[in-house]
């Protein structure tokens, strides 16, 4: 008896703080090339309950199983959106926050700190300009953020991201995560070991936390910019055994 293919998930790339869709040009290029469709939706960055409420409505808009994949504070979004969506396979965190339930930004911030320290990197922004909306935003720093966010980028690509960068609210950062997605989806996880934004001790921590398959990069926190096709690697890999093929554990080195 015939057995059916099975249908070839939808990549879902979800962007972090700092920065949009458009961080993900190389690896969507590529995961075109290899014949996926790829949905990159904009992450509001207003709140973690509402960003990930407005993830979960894009996934379940998707007839078709689904790879989530999160970057920076994209990672905390899918990790509160996919616990109630079934479509979702498999999940790939790219130097993310994989929060347990709880959880906020802060509280790995704080128990992993950043290098350079938090306050030499970040600005309060101006109030958000909603009239009767007291929100405020943060960004990084001008100066500070060729070096701590895409210190392996061309100076003219880290340099116009540095004025492009979209800023997140404050109360993104204390929102608490509900149950974990990775506790009950197989996930994979991208550490970049010289991000200067979220420790990479934070990222191995969280990794291991989930059981994660672990890809080892050597780069910084705009990894997905500066290696995609070790972070599409990865993605490619959470696709096939999250969507039926042989399963197993393992480390990826990707230098």
């Amino acid at each position: 008896m015939h057995t059916p293919t099975p249908v070839r998930p939808t990549i879902v790339l979800v962007h972090g703080a700092f920065t949009d869709a458009s961080s993900w040009a190389g690896v969507i290029s590529l995961l075109h090339a290899a014949g996926f469709t790829v949905r990159a939706p904009a992450n509001p960055l207003r709140g973690l309950a509402q960003d990930a409420t407005y993830i979960r409505n894009v996934v379940r808009d998707i007839d078709a199983p689904v790879v989530l994949v999160g970057h920076c504070y994209g990672g905390a979004v899918i990790t509160h959106a996919a616990t109630d969506a079934d479509n979702v396979v498999a999940l790939c965190y790219v130097a993310a926050l994989g929060l347990d339930a709880g959880e906020c930004v802060l509280d790995i911030t704080s128990r992993f700190l950043p290098m350079p320290p938090a306050d030499a990197t970040f600005t309060a922004a101006l109030p958000a300009r909603i009239p009767g909306d007291p929100e405020g935003e943060l960004y990084i720093r001008k100066e500070r953020f060729p070096q701590v966010y895409a210190a392996d980028l061309p100076a003219q690509a880290k340099n116009v991201m540095s004025v492009a960068q979209r800023p997140i609210a404050c109360s993104a950062l204390t929102g608490r995560s509900g149950p974990p997605a990775w506790a009950c989806k197989p996930s994979w996880y991208a550490i970049a070991t010289a991000d200067q934004m979220l420790n990479p001790t934070a990222q191995r921590f969280m990794a291991q936390r989930m059981a994660a398959t672990e890809y080892v990069l050597d780069g910084s926190h705009a990894v997905v910019l500066s290696q995609p096709g070790a972070v599409v690697a990865m993605i490619r890999e959470a696709a096939e055994r999250g969507n039926g093929g042989d399963d197993g554990d393992g480390l990826r080195q990707a230098f």
